[in-house]
């Protein structure tokens, strides 16, 4: 396949996940997903090998949502946006095991994990119970224990 093909098949293969990511994203998600989406595709497409160029584009849909869903606590009942694994997979005709699989090599390929610096959405980066806390001499300690020299009125 000639360079000029293969980037078209490539712009074809990630506009066919946009719009189908986009359209669970409409049906279940919100906005901040939408974003996280669009990024995680935007860096798979930019990979030596695209992942998403074999096999079927509907699995990588399921497994793109499944890997930010993971480490967006999708599957948590007690946050919103809330979806199931059952959700994504009724949703785009996936398996189940199939979907972890590839949704698992998407996170160790970008290296995610919960409160992800690059791939958290807002709401949960603002949630991040590490947000109020700082290191000092390797320590974890929480920010209101901290007392500084304004603090002593100085």
């Amino acid at each position: 396949m000639n360079v000029a093909a293969a980037k078209e098949k490539l712009a074809e293969k990630k506009e066919q996940l946009l719009q189908l990511t986009g359209d669970f994203s409409k049906t279940y998600l919100n906005e901040e997903y939408e974003v996280v989406v669009k990024k995680l595709i935007d860096k798979m497409a930019r990979k030596r090998d695209v992942p998403f160029i074999a096999g079927k584009i509907e699995i990588w849909a399921a497994a793109i949502i499944h890997a930010l869903g993971t480490v967006n606590f999708l599957f948590d009942e007690s946050t919103q946006p809330y979806a199931s694994v059952t959700d994504i997979n009724e949703y785009f005709h996936t398996n189940k095991s199939t979907v972890s699989q590839k949704s698992k090599k998407i996170r160790d390929m970008f290296n995610m994990s919960y409160f992800d610096s690059e791939f958290a959405t807002e709401s949960v980066k603002q949630e991040n119970p590490l947000n109020n806390m700082s290191m000092i001499n390797g320590l974890l300690v929480p920010n209101d224990m901290i007392k500084t020299d304004l603090d002593d009125g100085n």
